[in-house]
């Protein structure tokens, strides 16, 4: 196999090839792959060159596969270990939402990894919150340099924070605007507080949240006697 330091453009490379019908590109990329011994050249009866992903290609692939959904797996549960948090917090919390924002003149779709609010009867208690979980330093990266995504998730939310695997990044590489939570093995340790910013929350917000359906976790029994409370408005959770 030739010295060729593989990057991310050539495994999608590869993955398009195993994907298609082999037509040659003919650019420096595939150049570095066959020379590298992961795509192999092929002529048919009629002369047709097609390329396709050799044995070690294969091999190369699988073991991206493999470290791709370990650290989805890992995404995963530091996921659903921060929307559990937000919910014994009192709170309640989505996964998975896409939710439409104002950047500037244009229209973006975010979709942030959890979103919750208090819970609570009265709309300027609400407090929605934003927080976005990075679990490896590449995927963090791309991330900070989305300055729509980033501004998105401020439209939408009093608070944003980065919730980050301990040992990716250090809490000063994270925009100021954001808050920066540290996943430790026991504890989200806090780096740095999220900015508040007064927010009200738009009525697109609202239709979004009310066709999703919330991680479980704060009772329900327990909220509709709260509403229906005569001697006052619900606790400030």
């Amino acid at each position: 196999m030739a010295d060729v330091v593989i990057t991310a453009a050539h495994r999608r490379r590869l993955r398009e090839v195993y994907r298609s019908a082999g037509w040659p590109c003919q650019d420096l990329l595939e150049v570095e792959l066959l020379a590298a011994g992961l795509l192999e050249r092929q002529r048919s009866a009629l002369g047709h060159e097609t390329v396709r992903v050799s044995d070690a290609g294969i091999a190369l692939l699988a073991q991206t596969l493999q470290r791709n959904r370990a650290q989805r797996d890992a995404h995963e549960l530091l996921v659903e270990r921060v929307a559990r948090e937000m919910t014994r917090a009192g709170r309640i919390a989505w996964r998975g939402l896409s939710l439409r924002a104002k950047v500037g003149e244009a229209w973006a779709v975010a979709m942030p990894d959890v979103f919750s609010i208090r819970h609570t009867s009265v709309e300027a208690y609400l407090q929605p919150v934003v927080h976005e979980i990075k679990v490896n330093r590449a995927d963090l990266l791309s991330d900070l340099r989305s300055a729509s995504k980033r501004a998105a998730y401020l439209q939408l939310s009093s608070e944003c924070w980065y919730v980050i695997r301990a040992g990716i990044a250090e809490p000063e590489e994270i925009p100021g605007e954001c808050g920066v939570l540290v996943a430790l093995d026991a504890a989200l340790e806090v780096a740095r507080p999220a900015p508040k910013r007064a927010m009200q929350m738009p009525f697109g917000l609202w239709m979004a949240l009310a066709r999703a359906t919330p991680l479980e976790g704060w009772r329900l029994e327990d909220a509709q006697g709260q509403l229906g409370d005569t001697s006052g408005s619900l606790p400030d959770l």
